[in-house]
Order: structure tokens, then C-alpha cells, then sequence
């Protein structure tokens, strides 16, 4: 009976973690929950075709934490997540994050997932010269906001998973990191990471994990869970999407401070990420296990396989 199932509130609805999870619960027919999709605009397209398969929508906006307490009210848990790139502010992540994690308390929800990432300040203090300090207190201001969350949630005693996320390959399609065409008109592939691995993942399949550590009931309370698809060097994507495309990618490997300079908005911030990746590989990849995410979700893409899906929407420029 639809009564006895419960309630999971997941915020960033419409986007591409949010929109995983929701997908993720309304194509399991035996499932034990309920997807209520938040947004701020009900009325939007992405809502209305959430409203199609399934998912119960509800208005709710981040920045408003009364309306996040209506929002939560009588689920059983909530995915809590941000968006960096609709404002580059570190400090509107943490209030959002801070707004979430209040009405999740008030709500008084049995499970949170928050999709975080490292503070790379534990690592990179803001005195070590290796690395830009930006916008005054952040290395990778993407990545610390989100990390410097992750003590709201613990601090007002939360039932929470901190899920580590992981470089989207969807940013080939939406962010502009695809390959390019160089002045000689072959394709090439550019990131900072020299020869170390970067963890990648589809954003849908961030959805399914999480909705595998919901499946699991209280086993990841309290823990951090890293998943990838995949982790792969600069060169073994470039050779990945050489197969795919059925013509040559090179990997175009280029210093961080070039990447920071190349000027988009963001690049510093980016820059300084792929530089935490490439230094700290062990870290990062470490955190990211492949076996864990693939327990979470069985159906977890490796980019191969992602690619064979995708690689027409990819840009060729």
C-alpha cells in the first residue's frame, strides 16, 4: 500500500543528482519509498514530466528554510544537495546546507544523505603557497563550502551519510570539457592531471547509489561513502573517447596555472580542483571506492560504457 511507504524528500529535484534519485525509486516497482520531488517552480517542465512518472511535487526553495520545513514534513529522509554554479558563493552553499540541515531536524527525518566534497583546506592550508588562495579563505571554494557543511549536519546530531561525489562525465556534454578541435584540427582533450587518475562518474548513477544506501536503512548513518564509475587517467579517457568517437583524442595535459588562466568563469576554482586531485590522487581516489558504488548500484557505468550512450551529445568544436 502507497501509505505504508516512505517519504523521501530530494532536494536539486529536476537536477542531475536530485533527478537520479528520483528516477532511480519510480523505476523500482518494488520499492519501499515514496520520491517527493522539491522545486521551486511546480509549474516548471522538468517538474511536470517528474510529475508524469511518479513523483509527488512539491514547492520548496532552498534559500527559505520554512518552506523546507513544510517541504520535510512527514518523510521519512531527504537528499540534500547544492549548486555551486547557479551562484559561485561558498557562503550561499553553507546557508543552504544550514537550511537543509534545520528543517531536516525539525522534520525530525530518520535518514539525510548529504551530497558533499572534501574541505581541500585540510590539506592545502590557506598559507601553502602551492596553490591560489581565492575569494580570501578557499582553495577550491566548490569543494570547501560543501566540506565546511558537513559539521552542520553532525553538529545538530543528524542521521546523516556524507556521499563524496566525483567529476561528472555529463561535463563533457553541459560544461564545455569536451575535446576540442586545435588549430591543426585534430581533437584534444584537456585537463591538468598529469599522468594521475581522476574518478569519474555519470550523474545519473550518483541517483542510484544514492538510492542504494536509502535501500540499505541506518548501515551508512554516520559514514562517509565515496563513489565513481571509474577512475581513469587523462590518457585512458582520451583513448576511451578515441574508440567511441571512431576518431583520434589526445590528451592535452597542461599545468594548473594555465588551466586557472584560461579564463571562463570558474577556471580558478577548477584549476585549483584538478591541482588537488593531481597532488593528493591517493586521497581522492582512495575515498572513492569502485566496489562500494558498485554494491549501492549494481547498474553503475564505466565511461566505456557511458560513452556508447552519450557520445553523440557530445560537442565537437
Amino acid at each position: 500500500m502507497a501509505e505504508q511507504k516512505k517519504i523521501i524528500a530530494i532536494v536539486g529535484a529536476t537536477g542531475a543528482q536530485g533527478g537520479g534519485l528520483i528516477r532511480a525509486i519510480l523505476s523500482d516497482r518494488s520499492s519501499d519509498f515514496i520520491a517527493r520531488a522539491l522545486t521551486r517552480d511546480v509549474n516548471a517542465d522538468k517538474a511536470k514530466e517528474l510529475a508524469r512518472l511518479g513523483a509527488e511535487i512539491v514547492a520548496a526553495d532552498v534559500d527559505d528554510v520554512e518552506s523546507l520545513k513544510r517541504a520535510f514534513a512527514g518523510a521519512y529522509g531527504a537528499f540534500c544537495v547544492t549548486f555551486f554554479w547557479a551562484h559561485f558563493s561558498p557562503e550561499t552553499e553553507l546557508a543552504q546546507a544550514t537550511a537543509m540541515a534545520k528543517a531536516a531536524k525539525h522534520a525530525g527525518l530518520e535518514h539525510v544523505i548529504w551530497s558533499t566534497l572534501e574541505d581541500t583546506r585540510r590539506w592545502v592550508p590557506l598559507s601553502d603557497s602551492r596553490m591560489p588562495t581565492l575569494m580570501g579563505k578557499y582553495k577550491v571554494p566548490h569543494f570547501d563550502g560543501k566540506g565546511e557543511a558537513d559539521q552542520v549536519f553532525t553538529a545538530l546530531g543528524l542521521p546523516t551519510t556524507f556521499l563524496l561525489t566525483s567529476f561528472y562525465w555529463d561535463n563533457l556534454i553541459q560544461f564545455g570539457m569536451g575535446p576540442t578541435k586545435g588549430p591543426d584540427g585534430k581533437l584534444a582533450f584537456t585537463l591538468p592531471m598529469g599522468d594521475k587518475k581522476l574518478p569519474g562518474i555519470a550523474a545519473e548513477d550518483i541517483g542510484r547509489c544514492a538510492y542504494g544506501i536509502f535501500k540499505k536503512g541506518r548501515e551508512f548513518i554516520g559514514k562517509t561513502v565515496g563513489i565513481a564509475g571509474e577512475h581513469l587517467t587523462g590518457a585512458e579517457m582520451a583513448a576511451t573517447l578515441t574508440r567511441a568517437l571512431g576518431q583520434e583524442v589526445r590528451y592535452h595535459d597542461v599545468p594548473p596555472e594555465v588551466y586557472r588562466g584560461f579564463g571562463f568563469p570558474g577556471a580558478e576554482d577548477l584549476g585549483n580542483m584538478f591541482q588537488f586531485k593531481r597532488d593528493f590522487e591517493h586521497v581522492f581516489c582512495g575515498a572513492r571506492n569502485l566496489d562500494v558504488a558498485r554494491t549501492l548500484n549494481p547498474s553503475l557505468q564505466t565511461f566505456d560504457r557511458w560513452l556508447a550512450e552519450n557520445k553523440g551529445r557530445i560537442p565537437l568544436e
